[in-house]
């Protein structure tokens, strides 16, 4: 079941789905240049959208933590894609969706967890 069906605070998710997209052709270029920094891409992504699927069915305190862990997933990512581009193993404009939209998750998750 998609958590996106619960209302829409679940906006969050649809946009990480959304950002886990955008970062998928990026991979194999990343995994050429230095295959941790790609597995790390991969592990922070996918923790972004389990994590906001897992607290969609917590409570309180629980639920705010697991959009929290989220929103630093979100955040580990961006900062992953920067060393990527940094190291020359893709170009700023192609990141730049993936970056826009995690950033758009880590704002929704903020303002759910406020």
């Amino acid at each position: 079941m998609n958590p996106t069906t619960n209302g829409p605070r679940f906006l969050a998710y649809d946009r990480a789905m959304e950002a886990v997209r955008l970062v998928r052709p990026l991979l194999e270029r990343i995994r050429r240049g230095h295959r941790g920094l790609a597995d790390q891409v991969v592990r922070a992504a996918t923790s972004v959208v389990l994590n906001i699927g897992e607290g969609s069915k917590r409570r309180g305190a629980d639920r705010a933590q697991f959009y929290r862990i989220a929103a630093g997933s979100a955040a580990e990512v961006r900062c992953a894609l920067d060393a990527a581009e940094a190291l020359g193993f893709v170009e700023r404009a192609e990141i730049a969706a993936a970056w826009d939209r995690f950033d758009q998750v880590v704002a929704m998750l903020v303002t759910i967890t406020r």
